[in-house]
């Protein structure tokens, strides 16, 4: 479990996972496929858009072999952290990639202030202590800087964690804004379900944004 949330807050075997075999032997061999199907990752990009400005530093975590960033926006400099050297390697819009397991190292590598935004791409469900990656994120963004996590309805089922196995759609939203809420740091917290229409004829995509510091007016 977290040790930075309150036992309160969930069962001791929240954090649990089905497979709790090192995920660095899970993720050795790269899977060079996506996880979620065109339209959903249409919606994705979309939302990338419209929460990263073009010339901007970004980060890209729990990253892969694809981010999914607009092909006609220029980024200053993308960054991309993860768990396969042979995906992150051939992610071609990576100007730099980490190698690392937040479940077992959740401190992030980088300086304070030192991205424009960030993303988590259909992973959220994986980390067992997501607190702690959330307070290192806003470290290392600058105020007001984006978050934009997504997901969907798929996943390794094995490694994602036993809280997310028990939770609808809006429970996941509703989870990912306590964890939000309980790293401290996070203002504006938005639960968008951006999923593709109509409804059924691809996977669903929702999302939750949230924005580093405190609100403007009361830094």
């Amino acid at each position: 479990m977290d040790p930075n949330i309150p036992q309160s807050l969930f069962p001791a075997h929240a954090f649990r996972r089905q497979d709790e075999t090192p995920d660095a032997d899970f993720y050795h061999h790269p899977r060079f496929v996506t996880h979620i199907d065109e339209a959903a990752i249409a919606a994705v990009t979309q939302l990338y858009r419209e929460y990263f400005r073009p010339g901007t530093d970004l980060l890209d975590l729990m990253s892969s072999w694809v981010s999914h960033l607009p092909p006609e926006v220029p980024y200053r400099r993308v960054v991309g952290l993860g768990m396969n050297a042979a995906e992150l390697r051939g992610n071609p819009r990576l100007h730099a990639h980490v190698v690392q397991d937040l479940n077992q190292q959740p401190a992030l590598p980088f300086a304070d202030a030192e991205f424009d935004g960030a993303a988590i791409c259909v992973s959220v469900d994986y980390l067992t202590q997501p607190v702690a990656v959330l307070r290192e994120l806003a470290r290392v963004l600058r105020p007001g800087a984006p978050l934009v996590i997504t997901f969907s309805n798929r996943c390794f089922p094995s490694k994602a964690i036993a809280a997310w196995h028990h939770l609808d759609d809006r429970g996941h939203l509703a989870l990912v804004r306590q964890y939000l809420l309980a790293a401290g740091d996070w203002h504006s917290i938005e639960l968008l379900d951006r999923s593709p229409q109509p409804p059924g004829r691809s996977d669903p995509l929702f999302a939750v944004v949230a924005r580093v510091g405190a609100p403007h007016g009361l830094r």
